[in-house]
């Protein structure tokens, strides 16, 4: 464990391992690595009935969806940029890299929401079949995690600006870029098992 002397009086401030943040924050991942197995196994088996009602070929927007993938794999790229800058000490570089990122988070959900409500608006809700029921799931569970992302992204922001960079930003942001990343990668699961597939 670290401790750093907070003044002369002998006072301690503790600081949590990075090592053990870091441990933690794997086991969260496998965790959620088992969420979206189970998901996307309630997908397989589910996404052939549609209770006479429309299948994936007649609801899918391919321009849509494809614009997703681009914006989500692009906001990929532009969070390693940021840890690029983290690793050099730019604090600006960092925060403009950050900031980019989350816009193009961004604009993945605002997409995801008028597909969803372009689907709604179809009669295809999430009670309409078992394959809708599977699909919102599935990609509204994605969604979910790519929102919480923003909302932590920005914290970051927020404290990176305050504190600069130091062994406390420097880990969340290192942790940060990792549970992105794998969010791009359940994506590109995502990406070809149920859009890919379903309009062939």
């Amino acid at each position: 464990m670290e401790y750093r002397l907070a003044s002369s009086k002998g006072h301690a401030e503790h600081h949590n391992p990075g090592p053990i943040n870091q441990l933690g924050f794997w086991l969260f991942l496998i965790s959620d690595c088992l969420l979206f197995a189970s998901i996307f196994a309630c997908y397989a088996i589910l996404n052939t009935h549609t209770d006479g009602g429309q299948g994936a070929k007649e609801l899918f927007d391919v321009p849509i969806f494809v614009t997703e993938t681009f914006l989500l794999l692009t906001s990929s790229f532009t969070s390693g940029l940021a840890m690029l800058a983290l690793q050099k000490g730019k604090k600006a570089a960092l925060l403009n890299w950050l900031v980019i990122t989350a816009i193009l988070g961004a604009g993945f959900i605002g997409l995801e929401v008028s597909e969803f409500a372009n689907l709604v608006a179809d009669g295809a809700t999430i009670s309409r079949s078992a394959f809708l029921t599977s699909f919102f799931t599935l990609v509204g569970t994605h969604g979910c995690h790519v929102t919480f992302g923003l909302i932590w992204m920005i914290t970051l922001m927020v404290q990176i600006k305050k504190r600069g960079i130091n062994a406390k930003t420097t880990n969340k942001v290192g942790l940060f870029s990792l549970y992105w990343h794998f969010l791009d990668a359940i994506w590109i699961f995502i990406f070809s098992v149920v859009y890919l597939m379903g309009v062939m």
